[in-house]
């Protein structure tokens, strides 16, 4: 049995590294009990990075459990419906700051297309933008869906959010349990990639891993998008951490895996532009 202690969790690359040491510590465990504490802080967006792994680390027969779990953490992880996984009652969002914790079959993407629509872009703290380009978003955040649907090989994707009042922010997380970019790009396309080089290359536009089909993974709106809002988005797949934001990239390595692939983006809530598409011909903030 183990205890492992998950503290102060958020998108930092310090906190991705506990969760892919929360993995790689308990990935040979069969049939046993892993408990976990979390302790100061969960940021309820991370609630879809932790269910891929402890659904990886239950398919050895373990049991999960949660020893303890600092209040204002499991509050917001009930609220979210993540800790509904776990025998723990549902709590009411009555301040309407999470986005709901959702494990979805890679067949489930019209749901998730829905979704997107209803809990994250139809949110009153998102800056104002057009119908036009909030389909676009919408249709930009749904390909990186597709894109863990069609060829992670993943058995579910879990994608959940939170809004932070105090921080003008508002996360978004996306996360597969299958085989991540380096391995799928190397084979598909005879490479030798690391896992930093194949995050940026599926990162850039024009390319897929699609046959036939052009495009990247979505990314390149949203890129543009989250420049302009000064927001960020990161890729978290096998050793390799990669984050966008307005003042550049940062590229960096972990000392081991994730079982898979995270997509977390960030949109500034204190931003008071209107946007639009180009073609839209409206003032400001053209696309």
């Amino acid at each position: 049995m183990s205890n492992f202690i998950l503290n102060s969790i958020d998108t930092s690359f310090e906190s991705y590294a506990q969760l892919i040491r929360l993995y790689n510590e308990h990935k040979s465990y069969f049939v046993d009990t892993i408990d976990i504490s979390i302790h100061q802080w969960f940021a309820a967006n991370m609630c879809s990075a932790l269910g891929g792994v402890l659904d990886k680390l239950a398919s050895g027969l373990n049991q999960i459990r949660f020893s303890e779990i600092t209040s204002n953490a499991k509050i917001i992880m009930q609220k979210n419906e993540f800790l509904s996984y776990y025998g723990y009652p549902r709590v009411v969002d009555d301040k309407h700051t999470t986005i709901k914790y959702l494990k979805l079959k890679p067949t489930d993407g019209r749901f998730f297309h829905g979704y997107i629509v209803s809990e994250l872009l139809n949110r009153p703290e998102l800056p104002q933008m057009t119908h036009e380009l909030k389909k676009k978003i919408s249709e930009s955040i749904y390909e990186i869906f597709v894109n863990a649907q069609i060829h992670s090989e993943t058995d579910f994707i879990y994608t959940c959010g939170q809004f932070f009042p105090s921080k003008n922010k508002i996360e978004f997380t996306i996360t597969d349990s299958g085989i991540g970019f380096k391995n799928k790009i190397n084979k598909r396309f005879k490479k030798n990639l690391n896992s930093i080089q194949a995050i940026k290359w599926a990162a850039s536009d024009g390319h897929s891993t699609k046959t036939n089909i052009s495009g990247g993974i979505g990314l390149a709106l949203l890129k543009e998008f989250i420049t302009k809002n000064n927001g960020k988005f990161q890729i978290v797949s096998d050793d390799g951490f990669y984050q966008y934001e307005s003042t550049g990239e940062q590229l960096k390595l972990f000392p081991e895996s994730f079982p898979g692939t995270i997509v977390n983006l960030q949109f500034r809530t204190d931003d008071t532009s209107s946007y639009s598409l180009l073609e839209e011909h409206h003032d400001e903030a053209l696309f």
